[in-house]
């Protein structure tokens, strides 16, 4: 039994990645909606041609109008005019715009329906996929808000290969990652976005109060879970750390501090810009957390950074009440828990992330 249930899940997984290949290689395809514009343009087109024409055979405007809209939709009243102008010509001229009026308004009446039926059918199958995808997520980072302040962090989190998941009230624009639709406050649209699995949540809704609700539900959910929330008014954070947010930013804050910065200290700016913005540098910050099972416990800093053939800048310690140690000596004892705070190129973090596991 388990094996048949086994084999029938490989093969719904191998349908749907077929599927999903066979989509990519065929493309977007063509907007349905671009049907739509062709045929209103066509049906505006013969309404033109009739009114035109009946003002032609001799009928009022408003006449025109109504002789026009009466033929086309089928309505089948009699004939506008007096009865000396309903001649072969005027009959001839009605069965032509009856004809053509006709196919031009059951086309574009079609083309409406099937846009609105494609259209739904794409968005369930993106849902879907977007929903598998993030089913199969651990360990990524949750985003709530597709604000300018989220699009931001969705980029960062980009730039640093990290899985990203979206949730926002409406579809949000192209942004590379899953989005979940709904409320972030909602308990449901949480699990959706698996935050029994994330890492981190950013909750980067426009209002203090929407933050603070988020807070509060992940908080309950998950009570490990990292936090990260925006604020517009620096005051607040203490109502945030009640809420359980681990960290509190407010983001015009932020951006005025780095315009001082670079007004101020324009190299140490631009340095900085570039070692946390700038991929192309072999050169990064990176956090190194201590973990209880690792060797470099109970051993001072330059134990540890003395082994290395390739060591990194140790700038700084953060120890387990959230105190930092700058440019710590080498007689500074590492402890579980304790947060390096790194710089160096990949090689030399690489090489110390391997020290650090021994």
């Amino acid at each position: 039994m388990h094996l048949r249930v086994g084999f029938r899940r490989r093969l719904v997984r191998r349908m749907e990645a077929l599927e999903d290949l066979a989509l990519a290689r065929r493309g977007p395809g063509p907007d349905p909606w671009n049907r739509v514009r062709f045929g209103a343009s066509v049906l505006v087109l013969i309404l033109l041609v009739g009114v035109i024409g009946y003002r032609i055979l001799g009928l009022g405007l408003f006449d025109s109008i109504y002789q026009t809209g009466i033929t086309v939709t089928t309505v089948g009243f009699d004939e506008t005019g007096p009865e000396s102008e309903i001649d072969q010509a005027y009959r001839i001229f009605t069965l032509f715009l009856v004809f053509f009026g006709t196919g031009g308004v059951l086309y574009t009446v079609g083309m409406i329906v099937e846009a609105f039926l494609e259209g739904s059918l794409t968005d369930d199958r993106r849902k879907r996929k977007e929903q598998r995808m993030i089913d199969q997520m651990s360990n990524h980072v949750i985003v709530a808000g597709a604000g300018r302040v989220g699009t931001a962090i969705v980029e960062y989190a980009h730039r640093h290969r990290a899985d990203v998941v979206v949730i926002d009230r409406q579809p949000a624009d192209d942004l590379g990652v899953p989005v979940v639709i709904g409320e972030a406050t909602d308990e449901d649209v949480l699990h959706r976005a698996g935050v029994d699995r994330a890492h981190t949540l950013i909750a980067a809704l426009n209002t203090d109060a929407d933050n603070i609700y988020v807070t509060l539900t992940a908080r309950a959910l998950r009570p490990d879970l990292f936090i990260v929330v925006r604020t517009t008014h620096q005051t607040d954070e203490p109502k945030f750390r009640r809420a359980g947010a681990d960290r509190v930013v407010n983001p015009h804050e932020i951006g005025g501090s780095r315009m001082g910065a670079i007004a101020m200290h324009p190299n140490v700016a631009e340095f900085m810009d570039e070692v946390l913005h700038d991929e192309s540098l072999d050169v990064s910050i990176q956090e190194m957390t201590i973990a209880p099972a690792s060797s470099a416990v109970g051993r001072t800093a330059g134990e540890v950074f003395g082994q290395l053939k390739q060591r990194p800048l140790l700038v700084a310690i953060r120890d387990q009440g959230a105190h930092y140690t700058s440019n710590p000596p080498a007689e500074s004892v590492l402890e579980a828990g304790h947060v390096l705070i790194i710089l160096g190129s990949a090689r030399e973090i690489t090489a110390l992330e391997a020290a650090l596991k021994a």
